[in-house]
């Protein structure tokens, strides 16, 4: 495994969705169809990061993550194959990438595993000044995708599908009094986590918590924090920084529901190969985040797509 290479989100809103992640957010547009947008951060070499598809419903369509070569998708797509989870098969790819190789969660979620990728041209005025950034940038500007957070009722079960579909490493955990999990993160790489799990206290099957993508430093975020305000999106919490994994994050609502992130994860890296989970107990977490802020209700139950949808 290479890394997470890109998420497809669903809306019912189509334009405004679009109009937010272009103009508000600033993922730049590379690209369109019948169905759907190709959007990207302003340094990452793929063509996208994120496919907004126009949808009756919202929440994730699929999750995709890039492999480190031919072979390796071969050997992935083996195990996978091997594991009893649910096999969708083989797909010729869209706008942004060759073939790929899909399958699911026990909770719904669409996985898909590819190595034929197209890169991203930039020319106009989308040419960077410097040549070792992908392109240039504007509005809130995130350099490129982070991670997201699915939901699911057992994220035990969730962990073993992560380690067996995806070979993924466990960074942190939340344990529960009740020996269950609360949440789990995840990391193919270097990088702290590219998805976490947390567990569904909404009511919904296969949902969205978020997706997120990372800026340069803490600053940005704060910016980023006055251009949502100034065109009236929905600011569910902070800025503040995270006790599980350290992030200084702020959450917004785009216009069809969705959550969506900015987070800085600092230089924190897990470059140690024997790394044991760090264990946050519900005592942990009655704390708060780091600074004491406590978690609000709707980031436990708001989830896309709605329940009952």
């Amino acid at each position: 495994m290479a890394h997470l290479g890109h998420v497809e989100m669903l809306t019912d809103k189509f334009e405004e969705s679009l109009d937010f992640f272009t103009r508000v957010y600033g993922l730049k547009l590379s690209g369109r169809d019948d169905t759907s947008a190709y959007l990207r951060a302003w340094d990452e070499y793929e063509f996208c990061s994120l496919k907004l598809t126009r949808s009756h419903r919202t929440g994730v369509g699929h999750v995709a993550y890039r492999v480190s070569s031919p072979q390796a998708l071969e050997r992935r797509v083996k195990a996978i194959e091997a594991s009893g989870y649910t096999v969708h098969g083989w797909i010729d790819g869209d706008l942004g990438h060759g073939r790929a190789f899909r399958f699911e969660d026990p909770f719904g979620h669409v996985f898909e595993l590819y190595w034929d990728t197209v890169k991203y041209r930039p020319g106009g005025a989308d040419v960077p000044a410097l040549k070792n950034t992908a392109s240039a940038f504007t509005g809130a500007a995130p350099r490129r995708i982070d991670h997201l957070n699915l939901l699911s009722s057992d994220v035990t079960e969730f962990r073993r599908f992560m380690e067996t579909c995806l070979g993924s490493r466990v960074t942190e955990i939340i344990q529960l009094d009740n020996g269950r999990l609360g949440g789990c993160w995840f990391t193919v790489n270097n990088k702290t986590y590219d998805l976490a799990c947390t567990e569904e206290h909404g009511g919904g099957v296969g949902r969205l918590h978020h997706v997120t993508y990372a800026t340069d430093q803490r600053e940005d975020i704060l910016r980023a924090a006055d251009i949502f305000l100034q065109n009236g999106v929905h600011i569910e919490t902070g800025p503040h920084k995270h006790a599980v994994q350290g992030t200084f994050f702020l959450y917004v609502w785009e216009p069809a529901g969705n959550r969506v992130e900015l987070a800085n994860a600092g230089a924190r890296l897990i470059l140690q190969p024997d790394w044991e989970p760090v264990v946050w107990t519900e005592a942990d977490r009655r704390k708060g985040q780091a600074w004491g802020l406590k978690t609000i209700e709707s980031f436990h139950t708001h989830g896309t797509p709605p329940v009952g949808e």
